[in-house]
């Protein structure tokens, strides 16, 4: 496996751009908080010769890549076996009370996507797991067996905005009790056949079933709306936080808890804030920014990003 070509990090120059003024200072530690391959690390720590990664990844598998991967670098990196809501935990065992910055590469890897066993790609047949921690929790398998109708139906439609939800939801349970359901295979074959010929046109059938059922299996928005506040708070005056994310469920989570930061806290009618009300955050992008066509182009993965980030301002009063 030639590890450098393995993945090409997203909006890497722009992240790097966005970071920069944090990480040039002194001692500067960086979260990568989804190290994955290390694609991004690698990177920063190319350009910062200074700098301090603190990796975090619950994916055993793209651990021990991202540990070959970035090995040149001894110590200024560190590896930690955690999912990324573990962030405030992290930085504390390894030694550090705050980080100049925290960097988010939200949802599926490469790694996970392009490795057919892992069960993540709706195109390759393969056993139902989706575990983006291969070594605990349930696969999208137990939860096909175990959820009933209704909550299939509602993961289905709150985590892949499917609006076949509740036709999806009662094949499955059709499908299975005629026999298990344990391969993608098996999966996209009782979505197809339970999909008009009209839907099936407008794109594949098993896409948003897939991704809500990753979602489920990793309690991906829950961990994100524990991480966020968690990093935030890690982040020193003068700190930068840049999250890409690449679904708006994700998205529409960094966005209230990044508008939130930024806010004055002041009461209405308040002739003049106090300075204990004033935001703690600025943000440093207009909304939420995308990756360039030409990106798009080289980099399939990249289309559906969405950039976000912020600096911190002041610590509360």
């Amino acid at each position: 496996m030639d590890i450098e070509r393995i993945h090409t990090p997203v909006m890497l120059e722009r992240t790097i751009e966005l970071l920069a003024p944090a990480l040039e200072a002194d001692g500067a530690v960086l979260v990568d908080a989804t190290l994955g391959m290390g694609g991004h690390a690698s990177a920063f720590l190319e350009r910062f010769p200074e700098l301090t990664v603190i990796g975090l990844d619950r994916d055993t598998d793209a651990l021990a890549i991202a540990r070959e991967r970035l090995a040149k670098f001894g110590g200024r990196v560190r590896f930690v076996h955690t999912v990324y809501d573990g962030i405030g935990e992290a930085v504390r065992a390894e030694g550090f009370d705050e980080v100049q910055g925290v960097l988010f590469d939200l949802g599926v890897s490469s790694l996970q996507l392009d490795r057919a066993e892992r069960g993540f790609a709706y195109a390759k047949d393969a056993p139902l797991d989706m575990r983006m921690d291969s070594t605990r929790g349930r696969t999208a398998a137990d939860v096909i067996a175990e959820s009933s109708e209704e909550e299939l139906r509602r993961i289905f439609h709150d985590y892949g905005e499917e609006k076949l939800a509740a036709r999806y939801a009662r094949a499955i349970v059709r499908a299975r009790s005629e026999s298990p359901i344990t391969r993608s295979g098996q999966l996209v074959a009782i979505l197809t056949d339970a999909t008009p010929a009209a839907v099936q046109r407008a794109g594949h059938p098993a896409k948003r079933v897939f991704q809500a059922l990753r979602i489920e299996v990793n309690e991906e928005l829950s961990v994100l709306q524990r991480a966020m506040p968690a990093a935030l708070d890690t982040i020193a005056v003068g700190g930068r936080i840049v999250v890409l994310a690449y679904q708006s469920l994700e998205d529409r989570i960094v966005k209230r808890v990044l508008q939130a930061a930024s806010s004055s806290t002041a009461p209405a009618g308040l002739p003049m804030e106090l300075p204990e009300h004033r935001p703690q955050f600025r943000l440093l992008v207009r909304g939420a920014e995308l990756a360039s066509e030409s990106e798009q182009a080289e980099n399939p993965r990249a289309k559906p990003v969405r950039l976000r980030a912020a600096e911190r301002l002041r610590r509360p009063s």
